[in-house]
């Protein structure tokens, strides 16, 4: 790996080599120009993230130049718009493999960077010894065997930049100095981190050179966890909708011995609805394409196009995948990870019930002034029951009513409509998949047309994974600097920490009163964003409603501003079962639905 003393020594030569460039052009006329000069061009149009592009000067003519810019697009320059256009440095022309030697070392610099490079498929680039990757979307031939090898054991630099060689690093420093590694992957919505993820775990399991069943079963594990936990959404064809930290564990001989997996913030919603043109999660569509008749018809099941939780988004079909080959991926992995023939049988069943409680239908009723309603009898309702193991009765009265206990007396409510879909859908979401290098593969950061406290969560985690890159890349590096008494430039850069402070870490945050008014028996989504816009209404970092009828605010994150339609906050807050339910589920015959419920069967029993 790099040391900090060769950045430092490179950058002081670029500083003494560059230097006089530098001055001679901030004084130079435009007119020294030269057809073949690369420089930025500066188009000022106002737009937001807008910054300056690279450019060829194709023509010097009478004062005007005409530029040719990256994008393909000629302009002409005027003397009096002269100042749109500076010389570039020279390493920017052609780009490097890391970006620490870039003398342009600014947003336009890095994107042009990426850029060039992209163009010519390479898709990697340093910056020190973090690895920047741009998502290809097509197969590259840079991950075979013999990649593998040509990256064994050997330093960051050596060779061209790659995630193999990320992964030897962890590897070997985990050898040579005895101590865990830890590999944060983020980006955002679609950059590839799921498949940077999967890129590792094949060098490090390559890498052990053991290969043994436990790293088949390392492998396998990623298209099960896909299957539950990956969705289509607009931005891409298999979103992570969850994160997971992989824990691989060697032992003294460098050879995987075992994994753990775990994962949080499951956006458990999806199971229920899904935005226009996005999908519910993989393994129901899977199912539906790739079990035989005679399974489906066990099951009760049909095609995609026949479940409300399936088609919420109008979109059954992703061009991007086939369910059926994927279906047959998942029950091949079931098996190498030692799933039994009982527990497939006993998780498709689950499944299935999920859709045939999606399709129940309702009826309003009133019942001594109250608003109520009923479960629409079908066979929907019947196979729910069936699979459920439980009586189907009580299911019909868990979903229409609530038992409340006062003063010793119970008394049975009648919930509305509103309510009893409410229930239903609370029911049916999926509990926590229950089941040392580090790898931490997390959400990107999200803005889509309707966010909601999903993507709260999920821009909170890239908030704090901003600020640990901040941290570590400019405020210890230039700290350090400092202390060392070593003459440099100081580079300025964007701190997130008061964003951070006003989310989670300071008295009176958006999360605290969030959690605040999901306690409040009385406590609505209303009187949440009313405390919100009281507490934060002059932070700089927060955007209050425009007027009282709005129900979203926003916040300025690290990548722009998000606004948060606050309907249904409380409610995916508390994420609680209704001692009904919880009581329905211990009187099922299943097993397998109990283990399931067992934390929530636990608080009632």
């Amino acid at each position: 790996m790099y040391k900090r003393r060769e950045y430092v020594e490179l950058y002081e030569k670029d500083l003494a080599k560059w230097a006089l460039l530098r001055n001679v052009n901030t004084v130079v006329k435009q007119s020294t120009l030269l057809p073949g000069d690369y420089v930025w061009l500066d188009l000022k149009t106002g737009r937001e993230f807008e910054v300056p592009i690279g450019a060829v000067v194709k023509l010097c003519d009478s004062g005007q130049i005409q530029v040719l810019d990256d994008e393909g697009n000629e302009h002409w320059i005027s003397p009096q718009n002269a100042s749109n256009i500076k010389p570039m440095h020279p390493t920017s022309i052609h780009g490097v493999e890391d970006m620490i030697r870039l003398g342009d070392l600014n947003e336009a610099g890095i994107l042009r960077n990426l850029l060039i490079r992209y163009r010519e498929k390479l898709i990697y680039t340093y910056t020190g010894s973090i690895l920047v990757a741009v998502n290809p979307y097509q197969v590259l031939p840079i991950y075979t065997a013999d990649q593998i090898r040509l990256y064994t054991n050997k330093k960051i630099g050596e060779m061209p930049p790659h995630i193999f060689a990320i992964a030897d690093n962890c590897y070997f420093n985990m050898q040579r100095n005895n101590r865990d590694q830890c590999c944060i992957i983020s980006g955002e919505s679609g950059a590839g981190k799921t498949e940077s993820t999967k890129l590792i775990l094949q060098f490090l399991a390559a890498i052990s050179g053991q290969h043994s069943w436990i790293e088949q079963q390392v492998l396998e594990a990623n298209p099960i966890l896909e299957a539950f936990g990956n969705a289509k959404t607009i931005r891409n064809d298999n979103s992570s909708r969850f994160g997971k930290y992989i824990d691989i564990h060697f032992n003294k001989r460098g050879a995987i011995e075992g994994a753990k997996i775990e994962q949080y913030l499951l956006e458990k919603s999806r199971v229920c609805r899904q935005a226009h043109d996005e999908r519910n999660y993989h393994v129901f569509y899977c199912m539906l394409k790739g079990m035989t008749a005679d399974e489906k018809k066990k099951l009760g099941l049909s095609k995609a196009t026949d479940y409300t939780y399936l088609t919420m988004g109008n979109c059954t079909v992703c061009d991007g995948r086939d369910d059926m080959k994927e279906y047959s991926n998942i029950r091949s992995a079931m098996k190498v990870l030692m799933f039994t023939d009982k527990e497939y049988w006993e998780i498709s069943k689950l499944l299935a019930a999920i859709l045939h409680m999606g399709n129940l239908r309702y009826e309003a009723r009133t019942y001594d002034n109250l608003d109520a309603c009923e479960v629409v009898r079908s066979p929907h309702l019947t196979t729910a029951a069936t699979l459920l193991e439980v009586d189907g009765k009580d299911l019909m009265n868990c979903l229409t009513s609530r038992t409340l206990i006062t003063r010793g007396e119970t008394v049975s409510t009648p919930l509305s409509m509103e309510q009893a879909r409410d229930v239903r859908d609370a029911f049916v979401k999926p509990k926590a998949l229950r089941r040392s290098i580090g790898l931490l593969d997390i959400f990107g950061f999200e803005n889509f047309t309707v966010n909601s406290f999903e993507q709260l969560c999920i821009n909170f985690a890239n908030e704090n994974l901003q600020q640990f890159f901040v941290r570590h890349v400019f405020k210890l590096e230039q700290e350090e600097y400092n202390l060392e008494n070593i003459n440099w430039q100081h580079i300025e850069f964007t701190d997130n920490q008061d964003a951070l402070d006003m989310i989670a870490i300071k008295p009176m945050n958006i999360i605290s009163l969030i959690d605040e008014e999901s306690k409040f028996p009385r406590g609505t989504d209303t009187t949440m964003l009313n405390k919100l816009n009281f507490q934060h209404k002059l932070h700089t970092n927060y955007i209050p409603p425009k007027n009282n009828h709005e129900t979203q605010f926003g916040i300025q994150h690290f990548a722009g501003v998000v606004y948060y339609e606050t309907r249904g906050f409380l409610e995916k807050n508390r994420d609680t079962l209704y001692g009904d339910i919880i009581q329905l589920v211990h009187s099922s015959k299943n097993k397998f639905i109990k283990q399931i419920f067992q934390a929530d069967v636990a608080m009632v029993v």
